[in-house]
């Protein structure tokens, strides 16, 4: 009987344990589940606009950030959302967009999810006409834009203000760096013509003082005609051409017909749409893009 009785004891015993142990489990994942829920959910349609984010939210424990699918090939112009990006973005909290029409899909987005907030990180900026919205080409533009998704996060998460405006304004400082040596690039280049080979190099050339005079918009599936090719070389020979702007990867060929045919130099530029997703990478490209300027307009 008294044996019973101690083994009947330390059967509770164990169940009292094992049933403070899954209680105590449980409340742990209600507290995880109740701290990422009052988490806000942030989605950004690509790579320029999530760079930026990234910056602004470092070191905030209020934004959860994620980034819609990578178009494979070509521009956001022609993207169309994968069911993964609708998955994801049937959980935001907010939407980060460009644009200025370079997102064609947001009206699909509007209409599947009425309640999300949507806010273009491009709002009150002057834009190249033909829904030309590749601002992140120019870093004063890029700037802005940087400000303009603070203040979405702001509006967001009041809680978090500081963060914010701080990251924001040592981000700024950044960019600024980088606008500095545009501007002592357009000492030399203000007022020379340039052909480009991708519209968002018009936000280059604006920034450089530059004028375009022609612009043949390459891509994956453009193919280029003789008479397109005649057009590019009388508009070098006539308006004194400086520079060509061109994208490596679908620019090449036609920046070699150039280089064959005139005396012309072609200035190879990322369009800053790809990258590692590391926080400076738009930094380090675009002082990539600096340097490459610098060789071609022999400035030091």
């Amino acid at each position: 009987m008294g044996k019973n009785k101690y083994l009947f004891v330390s059967v509770m015993l164990l169940a009292i344990a094992l049933a403070g142990g899954i209680f105590t489990k449980v409340y742990i994942n209600m507290e995880a589940q109740g701290q990422k829920s009052q988490q806000i959910c942030v989605v950004t349609s690509f790579y320029p606009v999530y760079i930026a984010a990234c910056n602004v939210a470092k070191d905030s424990p209020g934004i959860v950030l994620e980034n819609l699918s990578e178009p494979q090939t070509g521009c956001m112009h022609d993207y169309q959302l994968t069911p993964q990006d609708m998955i994801l973005l049937s959980g935001a909290d907010l939407f980060l967009v460009n644009g200025g029409g370079i997102e064609n899909f947001l009206a699909k987005v509007g209409q599947s999810y009425p309640d999300l907030a949507i806010v273009e990180t491009t709002e009150g900026m002057d834009l190249q006409e033909g829904e030309n919205a590749h601002v992140w080409m120019d870093t004063r533009r890029y700037r802005q834009m940087v400000e303009n998704i603070a203040e979405a996060f702001m509006e967001a998460d009041p809680a978090h203000v500081h963060i914010y405006q701080e990251n924001a304004d040592r981000y700024g400082e950044k960019i600024q760096l980088l606008t500095e040596e545009m501007e002592k690039l357009r000492e030399v280049t203000s007022g020379k013509s340039a052909v480009i080979f991708h519209e968002g190099y018009e936000y280059v050339v604006e920034e450089l003082g530059m004028d375009v005079v022609y612009c043949l918009d390459l891509d994956e599936e453009r193919q280029v005609s003789a008479r397109e090719v005649a057009d590019v070389m009388r508009e070098i020979s006539e308006n004194q051409v400086a520079v060509v702007f061109a994208e490596e990867l679908y620019g090449k060929e036609m920046g070699d017909t150039v280089e064959a045919q005139t005396q012309v130099k072609v200035c190879y530029l990322d369009t800053l749409v790809r990258g590692d997703y590391q926080m400076d990478s738009y930094l380090e490209a675009m002082q990539e893009n600096i340097e490459a300027l610098k060789q071609v307009f022999g400035v030091d």
